[in-house]
């Protein structure tokens, strides 16, 4: 799994979604390239935003327990996964907007680097390790990415 912390593989990402269109059609799934793209920025909305609430204790168990390691892991994702609920969109989303700051949630990201991350807990999983949060980023996108063939 390449690390979303180094300063070329962001870069990588970056240009990959440069290379998306309002109208790039998709190889899996369902959602519109702008659904992807606001469905990606779910997970920096839980880091910097705050927007989402956070899972009750029973439930962050039961995240914890079944999910975490699936999404932290080296192991890509499975083409038409299911995702928790406050990931799903399915209203209509402007591409630029979306694009725009999808790109600036990575360089954010990329700009506090590593450390800032190592041990920090997340919106769903408690602490995770700077591999695991850089996994978590990279997979996610890089899966997305995919989706809409770049």
């Amino acid at each position: 799994m390449k690390n979303i912390f180094d300063l070329q593989v962001t870069n990588e990402i970056i240009d990959r979604i440069n290379q998306l269109r309002p109208d790039s059609s998709r190889v899996w799934g369902s959602m519109s390239v702008a659904q992807m793209l606001a469905h990606c920025n779910v997970t920096y909305e839980m880091l910097y935003e705050k927007k989402h609430p956070k899972p009750g204790a029973i439930q962050k168990f039961f995240l914890k327990l079944f999910v975490k390691s699936v999404v932290v892991n080296d192991k890509p994702y499975k083409k038409n996964g299911r995702t928790a609920p406050q990931f799903l969109v399915s209203d209509d989303k402007d591409f630029d907007t979306e694009k725009t700051r999808l790109v600036n949630y990575i360089k954010r990201t990329q700009e506090f680097g590593d450390s800032h991350f190592d041990n920090r807990a997340s919106h769903s999983f408690g602490k995770l390790t700077k591999k695991e949060w850089s996994n978590m980023f990279y997979k996610h996108l890089d899966h997305h990415l995919n989706q809409f063939g770049v």
